[in-house]
């Protein structure tokens, strides 16, 4: 076995002790060697069976993992592979019906080298049965949380790997849509470990085994279906100085400033405990666009914080992605503007960078769940405009919300290149939180903490 686990030993890993419940399986159809009749295959599975110990590649039931019920999902890598056939395909769809009858998420523990090659073309096609599955849980409002071990490798990364709303992986597991025998001669390994998918915005978290059903426990806890909310969430306090500005310019000095109060110490001083997601699922991160969720005042709530930096087009993507899944499963979100602007280097363009501000101006605006936005530093343009709620954002007193830079806007007037000019600038484009409410653009003024 790749990861030394078997299906039974990572369900004890992650689930209560004496809670697991199998449940029951699909009777599968008698055909000889299978569906294509291949020679040895009934021999093949039998030799798995009694080395396993298990009938198939996947079992299936529930438990509870800190508290929180869930239906589990493990591959039994040592029968055959942990790879998919007709008899996998029909545990899924019993596994997931399940889920959706009872309002469980739904925890796929993979390790799986692909597709059952005695069964041809019968055991590809269980992956479209298995994208269905997922795609009615997903409507279903439930979510999925895949743990990704050692290989999770062809289809079942494609579908119940890739396809899940959080994505884990165990440390150095092997995962990429490739197998390790079909991979090109001079391919680089590296490039097909769980860490590799973290850094390419694929996978949200390496966890490591010992902390697996802690972490598990936190993400079931934080997404579990609830009775959807019309409450938004609540406005934060304002960390930075309480004075409004005098000025524009004063305003954007403060909002620049090197010991203003960016978005983690919002996050920090707002929830007890949280969790981020990672990555546009596209290929791309962007760490200076911080997504997940976290537990305000005993609920849940989902944040998109900006920090500071001029934000990437995976970081817009990631974030309407979180808005997305937040929607589906009925948690208020909470967006934190702070960015000069979007990023506007060529390569940020190759990137994709004004479909990715598009995707989440969509996000926002189609949203049904409640979106509370906080404006804590620099507004810049539609690249601050994208994250911002219509109707419920705010402002702390040390922040601006501006069409333009006030220096490019001075440069487009051909103004003098003067701090005079650029300072006059600044005032006549009322920038300031106070000419922002004025103005109906901004709902208020956030209050500073109560002492």
């Amino acid at each position: 076995m790749a990861d030394g686990q078997s299906a039974r030993a990572v369900l004890a890993l992650v689930a209560d002790p004496g809670t697991f419940t199998e449940l029951p399986c699909p009777a599968p159809e008698p055909a000889p060697d299978g569906p294509l009749g291949w020679p040895g295959y009934d021999a093949a599975r039998a030799r798995a069976a009694d080395r396993t110990g298990e009938s198939e590649s996947v079992v299936t039931g529930t438990a509870e993992v800190t508290g929180t019920q869930a239906v589990l999902i493990a591959f039994e890598f040592g029968f055959l592979g942990g790879s998919l056939g007709r008899g996998t395909g029909d545990r899924l769809e019993a596994a997931y019906t399940h889920a959706r009858e009872h309002r469980l998420p739904v925890v796929p523990l993979i390790a799986t080298g692909g597709s059952r090659m005695q069964e041809g073309m019968i055991a590809l096609t269980q992956l479209q049965r298995v994208a269905r599955q997922s795609a009615l849980t997903r409507e279903a409002g439930l979510p999925q949380i895949a743990v990704l071990r050692d290989p999770t490798t062809g289809g079942g990364w494609a579908t119940l790997g890739a396809g899940a709303d959080v994505v884990l992986a165990l440390p150095d597991a092997q995962v990429g849509f490739a197998g390790s025998r079909v991979r090109p001669a001079d391919a680089d390994p590296a490039a097909y470990t769980a860490q590799a998918q973290l850094a390419a915005g694929a996978a949200d978290a390496v966890v490591p085994p010992d902390g697996l059903r802690r972490e598990l426990g936190v993400w079931l806890r934080l997404l579990t279906p609830r009775p959807r909310t019309a409450t938004p969430a609540p406005v934060p306090f304002a960390l930075g100085a309480p004075a409004l500005p005098a000025t524009g310019w004063e305003a954007v000095r403060r909002a620049r400033s090197a010991g203003h109060p960016r978005a983690r110490a919002y996050l920090d001083a707002y929830f007890t405990d949280r969790r981020a997601i990672g990555g546009d699922r596209c290929g791309g991160t962007d760490d200076g666009m911080l997504c997940g969720f976290g537990t305000h005042e005993g609920r849940t709530v989902a944040y998109a914080a900006q920090c500071g930096t001029a934000t990437r087009p995976a970081g817009y993507r990631t974030a309407a992605r979180l808005i997305r899944l937040a929607d589906r499963l009925g948690v208020p979100v909470l967006t934190l503007v702070d960015t000069p602007g979007a990023a506007n280097d060529a390569e940020a363009e190759r990137q994709g960078a004004g479909a990715a501000i598009a995707d989440l101006f969509g996000a926002v605006a189609s949203v049904r769940t409640p979106v509370t936005t906080l404006l804590v530093g620099e507004g810049g343009s539609g690249g601050a405009l994208a994250l911002a709620a219509p109707g419920n954002t705010w402002a702390t007193p040390d922040s601006y919300f501006s069409v333009i830079a006030p220096e490019l806007a001075a440069a487009i007037l051909k103004r003098p290149a003067t701090a005079g000019e650029t300072e006059r600038t600044a005032d006549q484009l009322r920038i300031r939180p106070q000419d922002l409410l004025a103005l109906g653009v901004i709902r208020g003024i956030a209050s500073p903490p109560p002492r």
